[in-house]
Parts: structure tokens; sequence; C-alpha cells
């Protein structure tokens, strides 16, 4: 059995950026009556902006997404079954209902190397830490609780963050349970990375997944979306959010760039200033956790706010075109182009779909009222 050629990384971005560009230009050609129809009510320039962003733009980024992850072979670990001491930190406010339970699945991992959690309690008034130590102790698992009375789940980590004594780390939210072999995975992928890779983002599926309407929609969001997005981001070395809920960092990395920062997406900002120091972020499908989702509208929607406005506090500390390497340029600015996307959608394609409908159905009145007297 022959061995399979390999393709380097950059090589596989160009292939698929190549890709990307011939499907823009056939979507030109196919779009040509469409631009003509719309430039003679708005004008060709304001009709060339918003078919870019509802087609042209969109459907680069689609076919790019797909001919990458046609083209992502992930190499296997060189060691499949690690022993390196990992810390695991947990940042907790209020959570002395879910916490013994995710202790209970860092017990249960299958990774043969010693496991300590730091617990960062960042002023709970429901006994956390209490509940905490009593289920680690039934648990025999080592913790240690560290108190932050700041506000803000920035400075708990990076509270927590001080305690670490091991030279790999990983966070999880106090909400968030993992798959048996999560942390041998994730470790396993890290420990078989290049050394200037810094962190490896773990793959979070929803938790709650059917409790009601928003929380199945997230099950596909987290599963087809968000997961593809990442996968891609991981074959060219950039992931851009080494999620807060479960991913791998090395302590010394995180702490060459001063922790966390005092943000809403501080996880997102934390991973910009990583690749801004030319680390590269890693994506390991294979370590699974599972998170609880928004229940309701209003958390669904104010959690992708959140999401939102991290993504514009990681450009705002980390500009796109500040990164030092050419893959996490293209990655990162990627995200100055999803804004303008949303707002013509949001502002064009849907009103004007609105508005196609009422004169499909105005049309079709009249028609069937001069046929049918």
């Amino acid at each position: 059995m022959g061995l399979k050629r390999y393709i380097p990384v950059t090589t596989k971005f160009w292939v698929a950026q190549v890709g990307a560009v011939l499907w823009v230009a056939l979507s030109v050609r196919l779009s040509l009556r469409w631009l003509e129809d719309l430039a003679c009510a708005v004008g060709f320039p304001l009709a060339l902006f918003l078919i870019s962003f509802i087609a042209y733009v969109p459907g680069y980024l689609n076919s790019f997404l797909g001919i990458s992850l046609l083209l992502d072979r992930q190499p296997p670990p060189k060691d499949n079954n690690p022993d390196k001491p990992v810390t695991v930190l947990v940042a907790a406010y209020n959570e002395a209902r879910n916490i013994a339970m995710t202790l209970r699945y860092i017990a249960r991992q299958d990774y043969r190397g010693p496991i300590r959690v730091v617990l960062a309690d960042n002023g709970s008034t429901d006994g956390t830490a209490a509940v905490a130590q009593r289920a680690a102790m039934e648990l025999d698992l080592p913790l240690q609780v560290v108190y932050e009375q700041r506000r803000g789940k920035s400075f708990a980590l990076n509270a927590g963050l001080e305690a670490v004594d091991t030279e790999y780390f990983a966070t999880l939210d106090a909400d968030t349970l993992l798959h048996p072999s999560a942390l041998r995975h994730i470790v396993a992928r890290l420990e078989s990375s290049p050394h200037d890779v810094c962190a490896v983002g773990g793959h979070v599926l929803v938790r709650n997944s059917r409790d009601n309407f928003w929380t199945r929609i997230q099950e596909w969001d987290y599963f087809l979306g968000i997961a593809s997005v990442k996968r891609v981001q991981g074959l060219y070395q950039g992931t851009l959010v080494a999620q807060g809920a479960f991913s791998l960092f090395k302590t010394r990395a995180v702490r060459e760039v001063g922790g966390w920062p005092d943000a809403i997406g501080e996880d997102i900002v934390l991973s910009w200033k990583l690749l801004g120091r030319g680390y590269r972020i890693y994506f390991e499908p294979r370590a699974i956790a599972f998170t609880t989702s928004p229940k309701t509208w209003r958390h669904f929607s104010r959690q992708r706010a959140r999401w939102a406005r991290g993504m514009l506090e990681g450009i705002g500390a980390m500009r796109p075109w500040w990164q030092p390497r050419l893959l996490s340029k293209f990655l990162t600015g990627i995200d100055l182009l999803i804004p303008v996307v949303d707002l013509v959608f949001t502002l064009a394609w849907i009103p004007g779909m609105v508005l196609a409908f009422l004169e499909s159905t105005t049309s079709l009145v009249r028609t069937h009222s001069w046929c049918c007297p």
C-alpha cells in the first residue's frame, strides 16, 4: 500500500481560492440580466454593491469553505494516549446547580496523565465553591478554588491562570460536559503540533438540543455551521476563536499576551492576540464537549449579539492587516465582510423578497379577477 501524497496547507489554500474565484466568475456571468434590471431601478453602482453582498461575496465564501472541507485531511496524532499533566480552568458565577456534574465528567476522562481543576469563583452567592469542593472530594479529583470578586469572566479566568502550574491548561465553562475522551484527543493534537501552535479549540456541541425549537436549531448551527467553519480555520492553522467553553492552551503563550482582556468577547480577543504574535491555533473535531444553549429568543439574541460584539472587539484589538501570517490575515479579514453581508441581507434582501412576494400575489389576484369575473 503506497503512501498518500502530502499536499501542503498553502497549496490547499490557493486551490480553494482559485475554485472560489471561478465560482464567482460563473455567478457574475449568470447574473448579468439581474444586474441590468436592478441598475435600471437604483443605478449601476448601488446595484453592483447590493448584488455583490447578496450573491457574489456569500458565494465566494461558501465555495471557499466547501472546497477547503473537501481538501481537509487532518493527520493522525503521533501519540493517541499522552500523559502530560493538565489543569482544567473553570470560571463560575452562581453555578451550584451545574458544577458537580461538570466535575463528574472531568473525573471520568480516559486521560492517562494527572488532571487538576482550578475553579475561579467569580463572586458567587449560591455556594458554588462549597458544592464543588464536596463533589471533588467524593470524586477524588484535585481541586483548587480561587476567589475573584471583580465581576467579569476575564477577571475570573486571569485569577485562575495565576494558579495554573502545568504546561498545558484547558478552559471549560461551568455548564459544559466533556466527552470521556475529550481531554485525551485535544492534548494529543497539541502534543503532535509544531512548536508555534499555542492552542487547540475543542468541538463544542449543544447539550440541551431537545428542550425546544430554539435549542434544536442551535444544534444544527453548532454541528454544521460553527464546526465546519472551525474545521476550515483549523486546516489553515488560524482558528479565530479558541472558545472559552472548551479549548486547550499553552500556559506560557497566554501569559505572554497578558491573559484575557476585559471584553465581552474575551476569548475572541485573546485568540486574535495570539495569532498576532505569530502563533497558530488548531481545531480538534474529536475533542467533544456539550454546552447548554439559550432556550429563549431573548437569550439567544443576546448571545449572538455578544458574539458579534466580540468579533468587533477582536478587529479593534488586532487589525487583520497586522497579522504576521498570510493565512491569518485572510481568515481574520473575512470578519470585515460579515457585518456588511448581514446588513445588506437585512436591509435589502429581506425587504426585496417581501416586495417580490407582494408583487407576485397582486399580479396573481389581478389575473384571477380578469379571467374569472
